[in-house]
């Protein structure tokens, strides 16, 4: 049962991985293509790491922080590196795809290239 259990958290890590890669070969620009990877990054490493807190648990009798730490880490880490390339690509001026809707940031590229 236990084998189980880490295989589907596996099988669920490896589907969010297959998926962000999806993402980055068909969205149509650099903010898509981020937006797509830091969610399926998250969701495949944590289904991962879930799997591997599972296996060491049982095999080992012994709850691994190197799980724990690698989870916090990355959930601090992830969303605020995507943010920070995102808006750098932006600033920089890297364009929208024509099937963007609005530009809810353009009154603040103005004002950082004057």
């Amino acid at each position: 049962m236990i084998e189980a259990l880490t295989s589907l958290f596996l099988l669920i890590g490896v589907f969010f991985s297959v998926v962000g890669t999806l993402g980055l070969l068909r969205m149509p620009d650099v903010y898509n293509r981020i937006h797509a990877l830091s969610k399926a990054s998250s969701l495949g490493v944590v289904s991962i790491l879930i799997a591997s807190s599972i296996h060491f648990l049982t095999h080992s009798s012994a709850f691994s922080m190197k799980e724990l730490a690698i989870l916090v880490f990355l959930y601090l880490s992830n969303p605020v590196g995507a943010h920070a390339i995102l808006r750098a690509s932006y600033l920089v001026g890297v364009p929208l795809s024509e099937r963007t809707v609005g530009d809810a940031l353009k009154h603040e590229k103005s004002t950082h290239h004057e």
